[in-house]
């Protein structure tokens, strides 16, 4: 893994941070972004970033999902809620988020990678296979198809 800038404290932190990202349904696709930032830079993954001071986790992911993609959403609920811990070499807590995955609806607009991604685009679950992407995250999504989430 690459060192993170100085000024990201994200990494070495204080205390955990708190991680939003949507699952995002259109006509029996989802949107995925491929990551431009650590961690998982390169892989594909849904739409998110950090909640701000004062916001809701909605308001949160909405904001972030309009930042990174230019897609505006509708929360429909909670998918999973998680921890990602990764620790250096001596053991120490470089990066700490808890994780909260959330299921949304497409609103508007035309997928474009911006802030956070290299790239954005629908894919169906058939699509998913052939991507590289966290274990974690491809067993929220697995779970969250599972469930008939689709037509919700």
């Amino acid at each position: 893994m690459n060192q993170p800038p100085e000024n990201d404290n994200r990494w070495y932190p204080q205390y955990p941070m708190i991680g939003i990202s949507a699952l995002i349904l259109r006509d029996e696709r989802m949107l995925l972004v491929k990551r431009s930032k650590e961690p998982s830079k390169g892989k594909w993954s849904i739409p998110g970033g950090r909640l701000e001071l004062g916001e809701t986790i909605s308001e949160a992911v909405m904001r972030e999902v309009l930042e990174e993609c230019d897609v505006r959403i509708d929360v429909i609920r909670v998918l999973e809620v998680m921890d990602n811990i990764i620790k250096d070499d001596d053991g120490k807590i470089r990066y700490h988020f808890v994780l909260i995955d959330l299921l949304a609806n497409y609103v508007s607009g035309e997928p474009r990678a911006q802030s956070d991604a290299q790239e954005c685009c629908w894919i169906t679950p058939a699509e998913l296979d052939g991507l590289e992407m966290n274990p974690r995250l491809r067993a929220v999504i697995t779970r969250a198809l599972q469930q008939k989430t689709w037509r919700e």
